[in-house]
């Protein structure tokens, strides 16, 4: 694997960096201290004074909290080796770990968020390969593609629950996020990257349906379009069972994507069942299936299925694994008629409250050799190893 001296130089500090974080000095409040020569007699000499001192004032809450506006903090980078030596320096089918034989840095976000009372608002901007990626097919003005989400939510108490969300947000389909302190893994699986849309543009609902059961119907401009630029709109239903330890959720999504006109639709099924038996385990079963009417003859098609278990050590440790398997029939996704598949483990601490780090193995294996390598050749394999870094300063989730 290549690596020159400014990429172990920068490997280096952002590891020590971690390390200081972890178990750097002390500060005052953590050290006892002894009185100097003099000044003892002194302290014990005036408890009554002490106890007779008004307690300091409390810090008034700041013009922020007061209108109940919360803001978080996201970065994100990574050092990645791929074993095939990519002569062209990318990995191939990844999806925002796109760099091979590398450090990169993925994010920068800052999150202003207003739960709605009865209006809120949420707003997620930054900068980075992530928000190039994701609005790589949209034709908005460039500004925009700053934005991973903004919009304005309404909740008033006499809608019972009822919730109405305008202007951008992520897609409701899928078992992983864009944000990846959101994820288990730190690389994105192939359902997420290959099987369904990003974001929306348009307006969503939510609503509960008795003690268990939310619903939800959205209108939306299409798959990553700010804008609908000629096409029909977009209709998602979507529906949530959650009980105390098992939420299955289910999302379809249905629409002329290419022409308003056209005489087929984009259709979409997303079925994700998440278990959690206890506190430090979780797992999950991700299941999607698409078809696309083409422009000209013929329908496109494609589908898979993922699981993945989570394993929580201690209060700072834990361990995941994914395994899944893609089938693009007709190419219409990855661009090859394929089946992909990928097995990931990844191993997780937290070196801080705020920084945690993700040490990753992953191999991706296809029927076609579409992996490039070394020699200038193709490959129908693809293993990786990454270490991930993360650093989020904001309310915990």
């Amino acid at each position: 694997m290549r690596y020159n001296g400014a990429t172990i130089l920068v490997a280096t500090c952002l590891m020590a960096g971690a390390a200081a974080a972890q178990t750097g000095t002390p500060s005052d409040a953590q050290v006892p201290t002894t009185p100097a020569d003099g000044q003892a007699a002194t302290t014990q000499a005036a408890p009554a004074q002490a106890a007779a001192a008004a307690p300091a004032a409390p810090t008034p809450p700041s013009a922020y909290h007061q209108l109940g506006m919360d803001f978080s903090f996201l970065l994100d980078g990574y050092v990645d080796g791929n074993f095939n030596n990519p002569s062209s320096g990318w990995n191939g089918l990844r999806n925002f770990d796109y760099r091979a034989d590398t450090l990169h840095f993925n994010m920068g976000k800052v999150t202003i968020d207003r739960a709605p009372g009865p209006v809120g608002f949420h707003l997620d901007v930054g900068f980075g390969e992530i928000f190039s990626a994701t609005h790589a097919t949209d034709a908005a003005p460039e500004a925009l593609k700053y934005f991973e989400q903004a919009y304005i939510d309404f909740k008033p108490k006499s809608w019972k629950g009822v919730e109405v969300d305008v202007g951008e947000f992520v897609t409701s389909a899928g078992a992983e996020v864009i944000d990846v302190n959101g994820n288990w893994n730190y690389s994105r699986s192939l359902l997420f990257a290959w099987a369904i849309p990003y974001y929306h543009v348009g307006i969503r609902t939510s609503f509960p349906v008795g003690p268990h059961f939310t619903g939800g119907v959205q209108v939306v401009n299409g798959w990553n379009n700010v804008y609908a630029s000629g096409q029909g709109k977009l209709i998602g239903l979507n529906g949530a069972y959650a009980w105390k330890k098992v939420t299955w959720t289910n999302v379809w999504y249905g629409g002329p994507e290419k022409d308003k006109n056209s005489p087929g639709w984009r259709n979409l099924i997303d079925s994700v069942l998440q278990v959690n038996p206890n506190d430090n385990l979780s797992l999950y079963v991700n299941v999607d299936y698409g078809r696309n009417k083409n422009i000209g003859p013929g329908t496109a098609q494609w589908d898979g299925i993922a699981g993945a278990v989570r394993r929580a050590v201690g209060k700072k440790a834990a361990i995941a694994g994914r395994l899944e398997i893609f089938d693009d029939v007709n190419g219409f996704s990855t661009g090859t008629a394929q089946t992909v598949k990928e097995f990931t483990l990844t191993g997780e601490y937290k070196l801080s409250d705020w920084l945690t780090s993700r040490l990753e193995f992953r191999d991706d294996w296809s029927s076609q050799a579409i992996f490039e390598n070394g020699s200038g050749g193709m490959s129908k394999n693809q293993p990786t190893v990454l270490l991930g870094m993360i650093a989020y300063f904001g309310p915990k989730k």
